[in-house]
């Protein structure tokens, strides 16, 4: 059974940085593009980052570009998304979610989600 468990999520300061991470079950990263998505309160889901299967290169949304950055852990089987210099918009609820793929996709292309951790950045 795959499954997605995304934890790291919390509270913190404009400018500060928090890490999420994305356990996978039930597939291996080697086969599987991940990305990581946000939505906010009354906005669309956005990928914000994700990362190819076969050579783990990242794509990042424009909004991120130099603040996050994706890796994985192939022995752990996890997808980390290193978040720094947060601002208040980057308040939301994050995803991750895997396909099986060479590529990843930063548009919701995905099979399998995780259930969300919540990412809050006061000002």
């Amino acid at each position: 059974e795959v499954q997605l468990v995304e934890s790291g999520g919390g509270l913190v300061q404009a400018g500060g940085s928090l890490r999420l991470s994305c356990a996978a079950s039930g597939f291996t990263l080697d086969s599987y593009a991940i990305g990581w998505f946000r939505q906010a309160p009354g906005k669309e889901r956005e990928g914000v980052s994700c990362i190819h299967s076969r050579d783990a290169s990242p794509y990042y949304a424009d909004s991120v570009k130099g603040r996050f950055t994706i890796s994985r852990d192939i022995a752990r089987n996890t997808v980390y998304l290193q978040m720094n210099s947060l601002k208040p918009d980057d308040t939301a609820v994050y995803y991750c979610a895997a396909v099986k793929s060479t590529y990843c996709s930063p548009i919701p292309i995905y099979d399998y989600w995780g259930q969300g951790t919540q990412v809050t950045v006061s000002s």
